[in-house]
């Protein structure tokens, strides 16, 4: 297989059926840089002995003078060190903080070390687990010890950078376990190389399997720091790297992704793990893809794969190297995986979203030097660090965060994203993959933050109600009166429903996301904060997000970290919300009916109908999925039974809109779209 120098992310000429000569810009993109060394960071190697930490516990706001939207924070457990948590320009593994609804648990993985484990080794694994939801926690189980030293400094089974998740086949507690995968430092590929995983059984902590599990590089499989994993309840689960070679000074891409798909089996009390590859051929001058993700539906056989990278045939900007979503699907549980699918994000063919949407005129005006370019000519592109969710129907949810593409000095990616440029944005099909939308869940102020020798950025994560039909997406921000990057975050969230376009909004009802952490224990102190995939649902409609985050010492990652729970941020039905157009729980108060229109999509005339059970005051209003009102009829008194209302679709410009159906003191708001 052809072997591609790794030059991700170094800018180069696109190659494209359909480039686009670069305008000049006004200011000058931030870019990031991925160099000839191993990307993810690693700390020192020598293995040096853990004592009790100076951390030092922050005084916390009493429950008694807090107010009750200011979230409680809680230490759980510790490490020798922070760099589970963090990876240099990439974003962290996102698999660290884990919530089970059906058992009411949620689990923390990370290396031991720290206050609670003085003694502890940060090559070994840990796990804080609670069993009520988050209120009370039994901290530091123990369920990989390294041991593989080999008379050198450090063991060569030392883990890094885990992920888990929990393997829950009945819903019992007696039969759930924790399933973890992560990389080890064997030697076999540069400092890295090996896989260590297994499972521990939650009733029984002593009952664990990680000891027993290791692979190293093998043949032309250069196995490397996983990005992705997910387990699903069918017994599941699935890790993807990319195979690259750094047995070299420089890195070679080996045109696949490295998969290894495990199942439960029953007679090994484990799950057992099969490696292949997934052939993904990146043009020379993109590189090796970016990041990794996976995640599968509650069904466990609608799944899907999905990478940052540019494949070379999507529509692009000479110069300009931008990278968007490549994805794969499985809908047999992981057997066969499709071929990989690009979404053209930009261009003449882009999504109206982003390419009619996400920039103003003025911020147009702000970027680009006279002439502008018309904005189907402007290149857009993912930041590096995003993350997916699968719906109850199968349908692929992308949290990422998108702003324009720039030509940056000196090689990199260059983007034009702090100061609201930036989008943080959830990107959904509702058809399985063939038609796009986005919904903007807000805007970055400042993107990358440091850390002693690591520079982190945004963290975009993306967290699904237990039934699915609601999305939430966080990532981090930083207050520029607090500092001059992203290094005193808070954690930013917005809900978001997309069968009726309903978001939240703030306390005070302004259209924007919640920031989790103002005014707690968490304040400007969120750093690398972390989200589980599945909130919890206490009571009816109240869903609970849980998150970790990290305590420093120092602001340096190489010394012993806290770990902080957020225990009690929530959203309620109540907070979903059409700002200005009505909010369609109403609807059950109606004493009328209201179809969705039919056709839809369409781009004649569309029909409502409209069944009233006592006559009133009837209207339709029109609006732009931006809240501006572009039509309006008001029908008068209206005798009750079936009216149908029309809608002609040549006096609007294709896009998404709402049309909201006025009765009495009562509105319905539904979805429309206009091609």
């Amino acid at each position: 297989m052809k072997k591609i120098l790794l030059l991700v992310m170094i800018l180069g000429i696109g190659v494209s059926l359909m480039a686009q000569q670069p305008y000049k810009f006004k200011i000058d993109p931030s870019h990031k840089t991925i160099n000839e060394k191993p990307a993810i960071s690693i700390e020192p190697l020598k293995d040096q002995s853990i004592v009790n930490s100076d951390v030092i516990s922050k005084q916390q706001i009493s429950p008694a003078d807090r107010d009750v939207n200011i979230v409680t924070v809680i230490d759980i457990g510790t490490m020798a060190n922070a760099y589970s948590y963090a990876s240099n320009n990439v974003g962290g593994q996102k698999s660290l903080v884990w919530a089970e609804p059906e058992l009411n648990i949620v689990t923390s993985f990370h290396r031991m070390g720290g206050v609670l484990d003085p003694e502890g080794y940060s090559g070994d694994l840990g796990y804080d687990i609670s069993f009520d939801g988050g209120s009370t926690w039994t901290n530091q189980i123990e369920c990989y010890v390294a041991v593989d030293n080999a008379g050198g400094d450090y063991y060569r089974d030392a883990a890094r950078y885990p992920n888990h998740g929990i393997y829950n086949p009945t819903g019992d507690v007696d039969s759930a376990y924790v399933a973890f995968f992560c990389p080890n430092l064997d030697g076999t590929n540069g400092s890295w190389g090996g896989y260590s995983y297994g499972v521990a059984n939650i009733s029984d902590p002593s009952d664990t399997t990680g000891n027993y599990n290791r692979q190293s590089s093998h043949d032309d499989v250069y196995q490397y720091v996983p990005d992705a994993y997910d387990v699903s309840s069918q017994g599941l689960a699935i890790c993807v790297d990319k195979n690259i070679d750094w047995t070299g000074s420089t890195g070679i891409y080996g045109g696949n992704l490295i998969l290894n798909q495990g199942y439960w089996d029953d007679d090994e009390s484990d799950i057992v793990y099969e490696e292949f590859l997934l052939d993904y051929e990146s043009p020379e001058e993109f590189g090796s893809p970016w990041f990794t993700t996976v995640a599968f539906a509650p069904d466990g056989m609608t799944g899907y794969i999905a990478i940052l990278g540019n494949d070379g045939e999507t529509w692009s900007v000479e110069g300009m190297h931008s990278i968007y979503p490549i994805f794969w699907k499985t809908t047999d549980g992981g057997e066969t995986w499709g071929d990989p699918t690009a979404i053209q994000i930009d261009g003449p063919d882009g999504i109206g979203g982003i390419v009619n949407s996400l920039l103003t005129d003025a911020q147009i005006e702000q970027i680009y030097l006279p002439p502008l370019p018309a904005r189907d000519e402007i290149p857009y592109t993912y930041t590096g660090d995003f993350e997916i969710a699968v719906d109850d129907n199968g349908n692929l949810h992308i949290a990422g965060i998108v702003c324009a593409a720039g030509e940056a000095e000196g090689g990199g990616i260059g983007f034009f994203i702090e100061d609201s440029l930036g989008g943080v944005l959830d990107l959904f099909t509702d058809d399985g993959g063939t038609t796009w939308f986005v919904e903007e869940m807000g805007r970055i102020i400042k993107y990358d933050g440091t850390f002693g020798a690591l520079a982190e950025g945004n963290r975009t994560q993306i967290t699904l109600s237990p039934d699915t039909d609601k999305v939430f997406i966080s990532w981090l921000d930083t207050n520029p009166e607090v500092a001059d990057d992203n290094s005193r975050p808070n954690i930013f969230c917005r809900g978001f429903e997309p069968s009726t376009y309903m978001k939240t909004y703030t306390l005070d009802n302004v259209d924007g996301p919640t920031n989790v952490t103002a005014f707690s224990f968490g304040y400007n102190e969120a750093i690398f904060g972390t989200a589980a995939k599945t909130a919890l649902e206490f009571t009816d409609g109240e869903y609970t997000i849980p998150y970790t985050y990290v305590e420093l010492t120092d602001n340096d990652v190489t010394l012993p970290a806290q770990i902080k729970y957020i225990k009690d941020f929530s959203f309620s039905e109540d907070d979903f919300l059409i700002i200005g157009i009505g909010d369609d729980r109403e609807a059950k108060e109606m004493n009328a009916t209201v179809s969705q229109n039919y056709p839809n999509p369409f781009s004649g005339n569309s029909y409502i109908t409209v069944n009233l059970a006592e006559g009133s005051d009837l209207s339709l209003e029109v609006y732009s999925i931006t809240g501006q009102q572009v039509l309006r009829q008001d029908y008068g008194y209206t005798s009750k039974g079936t009216t149908t209302l029309t809608i002609n679709g040549t006096d609007l410009t294709p896009g998404i809109y709402f049309y909201t159906v006025t009765t009495g003191e009562s509105k319905v708001t539904h979805k429309m779209i206009v091609e």
